[in-house]
């Protein structure tokens, strides 16, 4: 059966707290979810206060695969849709698809809403109506459903009918405050396809009771056709379903069709570059996508597996875009150093001693703070290193910052920078919005001249992250991940250090070096 994935990163994801996207970032984060291959992306919650950031991003945004929406209110009660100006805005604007939520508990619509139980079906109607009159499709979020279910099933049934009637495309089963259990979402989600033949049905679950996934591969289970989810799960309070657990579990192990299989295979890949951009932790313990889920430790298990890889592993670690990694042992870090070497284009036979030597540099480089599970350039660095043939064209060796406080804060910020090539020393000023923009400016100018092409490299993109459950925090290792681009390829470089600053030096001065190695004139 084919399974529509509706996306909500972009408006869950941002209710989660200390979760906020620049308009850049929304980009970015639209262009992984149609390169995955995703039926719709909900890009966020078109109200008065942002359906004019929101209609401009739908002019911006550029997908192939997957078509943009966006989520709205029912018109208030006792007003028609037409007058409504932020309906109107919508139903004017390229958004290709609108979700409306409606209430579907008829204690919610006296107690919250405010009106009678007959108003709210009328304003689910004329909401609906109005939109797929403007060429949409549209979705209706039956918010409350299951918890409006128990108290008054036959309210709940007639809120989804009500919005069949005016033309949705599909009613979508909301478990809003994420209590129900999976037997429940299932059973009542069958009973609605059985009450509404024809009908699209969709579902939508929060993670309260750690059951979101379960409950959402239920509803399938149960006849849903549409599944709203986030990626990673990421959401207000407990989260949302995940995406990149329930899109496999559908897809590879009940054999629905989700996303393309190119999209599958860079699921682990694009999980990892939405977390990054979100500038949250990975989960390495995720189903599917986690580097841990396929990680093995050394004895039994490991000598299993090597004999029979289904021992240990449920599916082809390769059908999500992850890979297999043997860990603790000595036999098995060596293991998991060729693997890598091997993915870098390199030839190395299981006792070659190199193997040896780049254990060291990364077990010294982790020891010192540094993680590469989002800077891959930073790893092929490393390796390159450890292989000798690294092309090593400067060295940075020194660097001052100065901050001049004035009225205005713009080009507040100073750097002087020294780097040293085989032939000579340079040192070079530059001025700047914050510290790293000035050392950056700064190091452009004395490497510019001396490597043609590296004055087009950019930086894109700056994160730090403190990883610390001491009460001294700020004395802990800083990490800062750095995401550069030139000529339509994009890298990421990380630094460490208990200073902010000379951390994102390093990220810094190892984009410069990756472009210079392995970018430039490739």
């Amino acid at each position: 059966m084919k399974i529509e994935v509706y996306d909500s990163t972009l408006r869950e994801g941002a209710q989660r707290s200390g979760v906020v996207f620049s308009d850049y970032e929304k980009l970015k984060i639209i262009t992984c979810l149609d390169s995955l291959g995703t039926s719709y992306i909900e890009t966020g919650f078109f109200c008065a206060a942002d359906a004019e950031a929101l209609s401009a991003l739908a002019e911006k945004a550029r997908t192939e695969r997957s078509v943009l929406s966006a989520l709205c209110a029912t018109v208030r009660p006792g007003t028609r849709a037409c007058d409504d100006p932020v309906l109107r805005s919508l139903a004017a604007s390229r958004y290709p698809a609108a979700a409306v939520v409606g209430k579907a508990s008829a204690s919610q619509v006296s107690e919250v809403l405010g009106t009678t139980p007959e108003e709210n079906l009328r304003m689910i109607g004329d909401t609906v109506s109005f939109l797929k009159k403007s060429g949409k499709t549209v979705f209706f979020d039956a918010e409350h459903f299951f918890d409006g279910w128990k108290e008054n099933s036959e309210y709940a049934l007639a809120s989804v009918t009500a919005a069949r009637a005016a033309g949705a495309d599909a009613v979508v089963l909301c478990d809003t405050n994420g209590g129900s259990l999976p037997r429940d979402v299932g059973e009542v989600t069958e009973k609605v396809c059985l009450a509404l033949p024809g009908t699209a049905v969709g579902i939508h679950c929060h993670n309260d009771i750690g059951m979101a996934d379960a409950s959402t591969v239920a509803a399938v289970c149960g006849g849903a056709s549409h599944v709203q989810l986030t990626v990673m799960g990421i959401g207000e309070r407990c989260g949302n379903a995940d995406l990149t657990t329930v899109v496999p579990v559908l897809q590879l192990k009940l054999g629905h069709s989700c996303i393309p299989d190119d999209g599958m295979k860079h699921i682990t890949e694009i999980a990892r570059k939405i977390c990054h951009t979100a500038n949250l932790g990975f989960d390495e313990c995720a189903p599917f996508v986690g580097e841990f889920a396929f990680s093995h430790k050394a004895g039994m298990h490991i000598d299993a597996l090597l004999k029979q890889s289904d021992s240990f592993e449920h599916i082809d670690p390769s059908l999500v875009g992850n890979r297999r990694t043997l860990v603790v042992s000595e036999l098995a870090g060596k293991a998991a150093v060729r693997e890598m070497l091997v993915r870098f284009g390199y030839e190395v036979e299981k006792d070659d001693p190199v193997i040896g030597r780049v254990q060291r540099l990364l077990r010294s480089s982790e020891a010192a703070g540094m993680q590469f599970d989002s800077a891959e350039a930073s790893l092929r660095l490393i390796a390159g290193r450890a292989m000798g043939d690294l092309s090593v064209p400067f060295a940075a060796v020194d660097y001052k910052l100065i901050f001049s406080a004035g009225e205005t804060p713009e080009r507040s910020w100073s750097a002087v920078v020294r780097f040293d090539t085989p032939e000579e020393s340079r040192v070079s000023a530059g001025e700047g919005d914050g510290p790293v923009n000035a050392l950056d400016v700064a190091a452009h100018s004395v490497l510019d001249p001396l490597f043609p092409g590296i004055e087009n490299v950019k930086m894109l993109d700056i994160k730090a992250r403190i990883d610390s459950y001491d009460s001294m925090a700020s004395a802990s290792i800083v990490r800062v991940f750095v995401e550069s681009g030139c000529a339509g390829k994009v890298w990421h470089t990380m630094g460490a250090s208990t200073d902010i600053i000379a951390a994102s030096w390093m990220a810094l001065c190892d984009a410069y070096e990756y472009y210079l190695n392995y970018v430039r004139g490739k």
